[in-house]
């Protein structure tokens, strides 16, 4: 008899039904990673280059920091350049190789946003060129668009993955003084707007609301009053997450309680520099910053949160100027890697820099170890 029940209860226990009902006890889990600014500068678009066929290819660039980015079930990063076809240029006017846009995604980037400073760049042509590559790519952006139809379609997308549904909202505060012309929209950092539409974000019964801001004053590492304030503002009407770009440099980042809705947020003022040709000090390097979700029942929370160092190494290969991004924790010991032990010294100022900012200025949010494929803490 007691044969039979223990029999019964273990084919109960290995049934869908039973394993069904564990993952509704258990919950389940989503991780976020977050990307700073991906720029084109000459020297970029002059190390992609194909010299004989003149086609372009940025794979490169993203080779040894791809575990980390796969690694998350969702990724997104700011593109911070426009896609507005030949003569392909840097600053202060971006117009990038479509190829680099193809190399975020098979480096594992799954979202862009693209409301920043530089969108505007190659005027209503440019935006709206943006658009067209990265629908032809498909790659999924928000934060520019081809006009107000457009908008209320597809504006604030919700992301669903593992169960989530994931609104995702991104302003910038101007674009360098050029005009935005009818009738195509770039979303501006304006209170009254982006309180509509978290309004019309929740709504649509997403699990978190994530925030996207292009804001601040440029290589300050000090979030500005504006920032900390609207921080405080947007949290008070009910969104969960919020990420930094444009200063180029890496600022605070802040896990605490929202005393308006009783729900954990984030704020991560500044994710800096992912890849640029910046070489000042702060400028050649970021943060990746993953946060993950978990849900239980009705319930979401946030079960994890951290970051990590990122830093552009730039050694001349063959004649060329080449442009690597590395993750910190992995190359910080391993000087032989460096074509000279200059650029070892300086990786490891930027992680000393980047160390004494995070470390003292940080609420909650810690350095991530990531080691052969594994997230370690």
């Amino acid at each position: 008899m007691f044969r039979k029940i223990y029999i019964l209860l273990l084919f109960a226990a290995l049934s869908p039904a039973a394993n069904t009902q564990e993952n509704e006890l258990t919950g389940s889990k989503i991780s976020l990673l977050f990307i700073g600014d991906i720029m084109g500068h000459d020297e970029q678009i002059w190390s992609a280059e194909d010299r004989v066929t003149h086609t372009y290819s940025y794979d490169d660039v993203f080779q040894y920091v791809k575990n980390e980015i796969s690694e998350a079930d969702l990724s997104f990063a700011n593109f911070e350049v426009t896609l507005a076809g030949p003569p392909y240029k840097g600053y202060p006017a971006f117009s990038s190789p479509a190829a680099l846009a193809d190399a975020c995604k098979n480096a594992g980037i799954d979202f862009l946003v693209t409301a920043n400073n530089h969108s505007a760049d190659r005027g209503k042509k440019g935006i709206l060129s943006t658009i067209d590559r990265l629908d032809s790519l498909g790659i999924p952006h928000t934060g520019t668009f081809k006009d107000q139809v457009a908008r209320d379609s597809l504006y604030p997308p919700v992301i669903e993955r593992n169960g989530f549904r994931l609104a995702l909202l991104n302003y910038t505060y101007g674009t360098n003084g050029i005009a935005v012309q009818p009738p195509a929209i770039v979303n501006m950092l304006e209170k009254n707007t982006i309180t509509a539409d978290i309004e019309r974000a929740k709504q649509k019964k997403p699990d978190a609301v994530i925030l996207f801001l292009h804001w601040g004053i440029e290589y300050d590492t000090v979030p500005g009053k504006t920032q900390t304030d609207l921080a405080d503002y947007f949290f008070s009407l009910g969104v969960d997450l919020i990420i930094g770009s444009h200063p180029h440099v890496i600022q605070r980042m802040e896990w605490k309680r929202n005393e308006h809705t009783m729900k954990d947020g984030i704020v991560v003022y500044s994710l800096g520099n992912f890849v640029s040709n910046q070489r000042r000090l702060h400028t050649d390097g970021g943060t990746m910053v993953r946060i993950d979700l978990a849900k239980s029942a009705d319930k979401v929370n946030i079960s994890n949160a951290g970051f990590y160092l990122t830093w552009v190494y730039t050694p001349i290969e063959n004649y060329r100027k080449k442009f690597y991004i590395l993750p910190c924790r992995e190359f910080e010991t391993k000087p032989g890697f460096f074509a000279r032990p200059s650029d070892y010294e300086k990786m490891k100022l930027f992680i000393k820099n980047s160390r004494d900012l995070l470390y003292n200025q940080n609420i909650g949010v810690n350095e991530f170890i990531f080691s052969d494929g594994n997230l370690l803490n």
